[in-house]
């Protein structure tokens, strides 16, 4: 991992990740309102209990047969400022794939991290406290293939276990989502998760309160990227 970082860190300083503004309270309160009832009409309902820090929502419902959450809180990683939309859903699919897309900028601004870590004279121990996300960095190699246009691959980085793991969940269709964000909205600075781990999928993103086209196509993101992993993952690959 070292060399790869030393290598990676050789080309120059990454750009920022951004910081989404935070709404007043006011306004957040006035779209928790429309929560509920957007919700209903995605087969979501409220779940329990409620965030504790009065702003953000959690919702529950059925992907087909299987379970996922929906929720928005105050973020639980420090790479992301103030709240995060997260997303879980119990797939069933084949446990040994393991596949994650993330932004470019913020794999970068994570690499940058764990290599000042590495370098550090006094840091003699590893941080027990870094995300599982720094740690994939190490695990798993990018992959990439040349059916996904340039735009694509700027914008996005694929870790995976295999790269046929990667080619069957990362299909032409979640591409496309992928790259139509509403705007304004998230841009390539946002960070930005999507990951199949254990027969699960999750969503993890830097999210304003109050943005509801960007949770209506975060939330279409995450269906889509469930949808593909049942489809192709389901059973295991013959590699």
């Amino acid at each position: 991992m070292f060399d790869r970082l030393k290598k990676a860190f050789s080309k120059g300083t990454p750009p920022p990740v951004s910081v989404l503004p935070s709404p007043s309270p006011g306004a957040a309160a006035q779209v928790l309102d429309q929560i509920t009832p957007w919700g209903a009409g995605r087969g979501l309902k409220p779940a329990s209990p409620a965030p504790k820090d009065g702003r953000g929502f959690a919702l529950t419902g059925y992907f087909g047969n299987k379970s996922w959450k929906l929720e928005c809180s105050r973020s639980s990683r420090d790479y992301i400022r103030g709240d995060e939309l997260r997303a879980r859903a119990d797939l069933k699919i084949n446990d040994d794939a393991a596949v994650l897309i993330m932004n470019r900028p913020l794999k970068n601004a994570l690499e940058k991290r764990a290599y000042e870590m590495y370098t550090d004279t006094l840091q003699t121990t590893a941080d027990p406290s870094l995300p599982e996300e720094m740690r994939w960095l190490a695990m798993y190699p990018e992959a990439d293939w040349p059916a996904m246009p340039r735009p694509f691959w700027d914008r996005y980085v694929v870790l995976a276990d295999t790269q046929e793991h990667a080619l069957a969940w990362v299909d032409k269709d979640l591409m496309t989502q992928l790259m139509a964000w509403p705007t304004p909205g998230p841009d390539e600075q946002t960070p930005f998760i999507l990951m199949l781990l254990r027969g699960k999928a999750y969503l993890r993103m830097q999210y304003t309160v109050g943005d509801m086209p960007t949770l209506n196509h975060a939330t279409d993101v995450f269906t889509k990227a469930c949808a593909s992993a049942v489809s192709e993952l389901t059973a295991d690959i013959t590699l």
